[in-house]
């Protein structure tokens, strides 16, 4: 069944575009450029989804597949990328196959995985020196707000190329925002993180600590969520968490993966971060239960 438009697109001129890697959030947000009237090229290292989603939007501007990184960029104005971390985000980029060598000079590519702030800059460098332009740009609202095209997007880069990429990305956005210079997305993202982690943990030992003392955790949720601890995480999943489920959302193997990245640069500029550290701790007692694909709220678990 095609999908149907679930916004009303701003009028944008129409760009030829490329988006590598189809997963949960690159599916999506590559759905909305389509719907937006973008000629899309996908490309995903499993053939049989890019195939999915050119039989989905079918219906759109001008979707296809391409078997390489390199083909797909071929002719694109912008190459929007989201895939796993820094060594399959190098895979798509660099090499003979890589969106890189199909690019033409003054094309801008644009990286939406979560990834280190190093290879970041690494690839502004690489693609500077062909002529390029990258921009690093992480996203945040997880995978509901992927499909509802309400992402907000953290960007590192030079301006002219965020001022030429802008428009066509708030497809998929409710705030693309230039944060910084290069790798400047991906530091902000790290706050970000470092921010949930935080308020994940106290949002778990508030809940438990209030069953524990034999509350109604559904009604103090909404008494203190009008309240000043009211949070995105408390309105989203506090009453999940109550109610011990965990089969949705953003999943633990994901946020160490992206925990792993802030302490790594944690080290590299000196922050003290002694609480994300913890949690990060946490997280690998969780990933022993057997939640590596829980929702981040399961961090409430270890306190059962």
């Amino acid at each position: 069944m095609p999908s149907t438009n679930p916004r009303n697109y701003d009028a944008t001129p129409s760009r030829k575009v490329a988006f590598l890697g189809l997963g949960v959030m690159g599916y999506p947000m590559a759905g909305h450029l389509a719907l937006a009237g973008h000629s899309v090229t996908v490309f995903n290292r499993t053939a049989s989804k890019a195939q999915a989603w050119c039989a989905e939007y079918g219906h759109t501007s001008g979707p296809h597949q391409a078997a390489t990184p390199r083909l797909a960029a071929q002719g694109a104005d912008i190459v929007f990328c989201c895939v796993g971390n820094d060594e399959d985000l190098r895979s798509v980029t660099l090499g003979a196959d890589g969106a890189f060598a199909g690019m033409a000079p003054g094309s801008i590519f644009v990286d939406h995985t979560t990834a280190s702030a190093e290879v970041a800059r690494e690839l502004y460098a690489a693609a500077k020196a062909l002529g390029l332009q990258f921009i690093d740009a992480p996203v945040s609202g997880g995978q509901a707000g992927a499909q509802n095209g309400l992402l907000t997007v953290m960007c590192g880069g030079d301006l002219p190329a965020f001022d030429t990429v802008q428009p066509a990305a708030m497809a998929f956005s409710r705030a693309f925002t230039r944060v910084g210079d290069s790798g400047a997305g991906q530091l902000t993202k790290m706050v970000n993180q470092i921010c949930i982690a935080g308020l994940v943990q106290g949002l778990a030992e508030a809940i438990a600590f209030g069953q524990r003392a034999g509350l109604d955790m559904p009604l103090v949720l909404d008494v203190i969520g009008k309240g000043a601890a009211q949070s995105w995480q408390m309105d989203n999943r506090g009453k999940t968490m109550v109610a011990d489920q965990f089969d949705f959302g953003f999943a633990v193997d994901w946020m160490r993966k992206d925990l792993g990245l802030v302490l790594a640069e944690a080290q590299r500029n000196g922050a003290r971060l002694p609480v994300t550290a913890l949690v990060d701790q946490f997280y690998g007692d969780v990933q022993q239960m057997g939640g590596k694909r829980w929702d981040t709220s399961s961090l409430i678990k270890r306190l059962r």
